[in-house]
């Protein structure tokens, strides 16, 4: 297709609010041009679903619940005026919290001002928050964000080392739904040994946000936490960044929620219009589902030309991968549904993994993300009349053009510039655009079998390792293979040395002698 060719199809296919700022640019995807004529059932049906699941309905049938992140930022939409209530009455205290932590009405044990925020989280309780951090910090910032998002020991160390003398005033908030996220539980176990050891009373200084009355919320009380902020059941972790779990560190960072929430309302009064030519998120889901023949035959590939935006394509993994990656569809059907989700930042992948995008296997689509404004702060020039942000703009077009030459499909989403509005509206951009897909090939977005499953089995593995201890500690000295061990416990062979092998690298007492083969690995106890 010559230039003017794609001149004229850009013109078509180019959404612009003009009002946000924000635009969407698919000229260079090749869908037919009957392509959203014959989608129009689809696109139909999926308005519907949208409108039935702003409005209340049960969108999570395993947990009866319904999925409400749109009220999140529009209360009004909400459907019973006490779930309006509690929506703005907790934005409410978070802000007032953390308006009397900056101006030291709430202070740390020892009377000084708060210095830093640790949030402990897992999946949808980490990376939406860790995003918006990354994003939108500036060293005027109030309070300085660190996260525990696993239950690694090394990364709650390394943490550690990062607070240093400030773990005396540092706000600790505890993020689970249920109380009984391992991961978040082991993280919220180390940090409070970390204020024992330093002998700080942990408890003025933990904040739980949790189910009410969950284990969480339970621990809070009879420990005497210094303040809990509900999770609401109908809000998922991957949709939860505009409820407590986002707030909280937000507004105790000092970053502007109110821009924040009024972008996200903004985006979705846009994609909330049944106007296919109006409405962009749309617009995102029917590419998705053109790139991939509706079956997610294509990875999407996320590259923000944006350092502040470096984390968005990890948020998008558990949104986008979490989301749609089903087995089944809604009528029961096998389907093995999803979208792979990778990406890192431009310009640094043209010099990483563009050659393969480029010349390699063409299992893919780009979404490019364009931040219109380079900085905040007068830039030098690095040649004549030229900044480093005219060669980021240059190296964004020259990939686009480069991939087009080669047959690579790609999609533009334009925002001005890096700020808590434009960031709000760009989340609620692709919320939206993932409950549409779900929609268009016919699953449940809202629910997340494959996480539980995950769950359970990794609870079946530390039943085996506590038989394996169990047997080991039944005859100190004595060296046992895993077959030996299977013999006695009744566990699998494969678990159990793997299991054996973790006890010795980290237990003490416990060892492990290497065989010429796994099955001759013999391991023991010593008291």
């Amino acid at each position: 297709m010559d230039s003017t060719s794609l001149w004229a199809r850009f013109q078509q296919t180019f959404l612009r609010y003009e009002d946000l700022g924000v635009s969407v640019d698919i000229s260079r995807m090749n869908f037919p041009a009957d392509f959203f004529a014959t989608m129009q059932p689809k696109i139909d049906a999926a308005f519907q679903s949208m409108i039935a699941l702003e409005g209340g309905a049960i969108a999570n049938p395993d947990e009866g619940r319904m999925v409400g992140h749109y009220w999140l930022r529009d209360a009004s939409l909400a459907p019973t005026p006490e779930l309006a209530s509690d929506v703005e009455t907790t934005r409410d205290e978070i802000l007032a919290f953390a308006k009397a932590i900056h101006a030291g009405e709430i202070t740390a044990g020892n009377s000084a001002k708060f210095t830093d925020l640790l949030s402990i989280g897992i999946g949808g309780s980490a990376l939406g928050p860790e995003f918006v951090a990354d994003a939108l910090w500036t060293p005027e910032n109030p309070v300085r964000l660190h996260f525990f998002d696993n239950t690694d020991p090394d990364g709650f160390e390394k943490v550690f080392d990062q607070i240093g003398a400030n773990l005396a005033t540092t706000l600790v908030v505890v993020i689970s739904k249920s109380g009984g996220t391992k991961e978040s539980r082991n993280g919220m176990l180390a940090a409070q040994a970390a204020f024992t050891k330093a002998g700080i009373p942990f408890a003025p200084q933990f904040v739980a946000v949790t189910g009410v009355d969950s284990q969480l919320d339970q621990t809070a009380v009879n420990e005497g936490w210094l303040r809990r902020f509900p999770m609401f059941d109908w809000i998922g972790g991957r949709t939860s960044v505009m409820s407590a779990v986002g707030l909280v560190p937000m507004a105790v960072q000092g970053l502007d929620v109110a821009a924040f929430l009024e972008g996200a309302k903004a985006m979705d009064a846009k994609t909330r219009v049944a106007d296919l030519g109006k409405n962009a998120a749309m617009w995102l889901a029917l590419m998705w589902w053109h790139a991939g023949e509706g079956r997610g035959r294509k990875d999407m590939v996320v590259l923000p030309y944006k350092d502040r935006l470096l984390l968005f394509s990890r948020y998008l993994q558990q949104l986008v991968m979490e989301s749609l990656g089903k087995e089944l569809d809604l009528d029961g059907k096998i389907v093995n549904q999803g979208i792979a989700v990778y990406g890192n930042k431009g310009s640094t992948d043209q010099h990483a993994y563009v050659q393969q995008l480029r010349d390699g296997v063409n299992n893919f689509f780009v979404t490019f993300v364009e931040v219109q404004k380079g900085s905040d702060v007068p830039e030098i020039e690095v040649e004549p009349g030229v900044y480093s942000s005219d060669y980021l703009q240059g190296f964004l077009r020259g990939t686009r053009s480069a991939l087009h030459e080669g047959g690579r499909e790609t999609i533009t989403v334009s925002i001005p510039e890096v700020n808590a509005y434009n960031l709000g509206a760009l989340i609620a951009l692709y919320e939206r655009a993932v409950g549409f897909y779900g929609s268009l090939v016919n699953i449940n977005a809202y629910h997340q079998p494959g996480v539980e499953a995950g769950k359970k089995a990794a609870a079946t593995v530390l039943e085996v390792q506590a038989k394996v201890v169990a047997a080991l500690k039944a005859a100190p000295g004595a060296a046992k293979t895993a077959d030996e061990l299977a013999a006695t416990t009744g566990a699998d062979a494969e678990t159990i040395f793997h299991c054996a092998h973790q006890l010795a690298a980290n237990h003490t007492g416990f060892s492990a002698t290497p065989g010429a083969t796994p099955a001759a690995d013999t391991f023991s106890f010593t008291a």
